[in-house]
């Protein structure tokens, strides 16, 4: 199929797909005359990265699973099966997370100092107060919140 097909078929902008495919998440092969052609195994290839995005799943992890699964067939339902199984269990500690930080919402007064006696978000019990007044997790670069 030519690139064009693939984009009216996925809904997909043809600009979108140049770059799935310079990031490895999609695979075309080139006509004698260098046109890109895929194969129609890239419409699934293409439905999983779209439901990746829609749930939040950093293209990494999407080009990850993708990478697991063979180049030469479609992917089946088995093979979804084990994708979102893994993403499934990411949802729910991303689900977990935020539940607990929007109950921490309340006592938070949204200034970012994180030198509070307490503060449910960034620095439970102040445990970092004795460390210095300002964002410390946020100056610590081996806590890998670091901006």
């Amino acid at each position: 199929m030519s690139v064009g097909e693939i984009a009216a078929r996925s809904g997909v902008a043809v600009s979108a797909l140049h770059f799935y495919e310079s990031k490895g998440l999609i695979h075309a092969h080139r006509t004698p005359g260098n046109q890109r052609r895929y194969d129609r195994d890239v419409l699934r290839r293409l439905g999983i990265i779209r439901v990746g995005q829609e749930l939040g799943i950093p293209l990494a992890e999407i080009a990850t699973a993708l990478a697991d699964l063979p180049r030469d067939h479609t992917p089946s339902r088995a093979d979804w099966s084990v994708i979102a199984s893994a993403w499934g269990k990411a949802l729910d500690r991303r689900i977990e997370r935020l539940q607990s930080l929007r109950e921490g919402l309340d006592s938070c007064i949204g200034c970012g100092c994180l030198s509070l006696d307490h503060c449910p978000l960034r620095n439970p019990h102040d445990r970092l107060g004795a460390e210095g007044s300002g964002p410390r997790l946020l100056l610590d670069p081996d806590d890998g919140d670091s901006p």
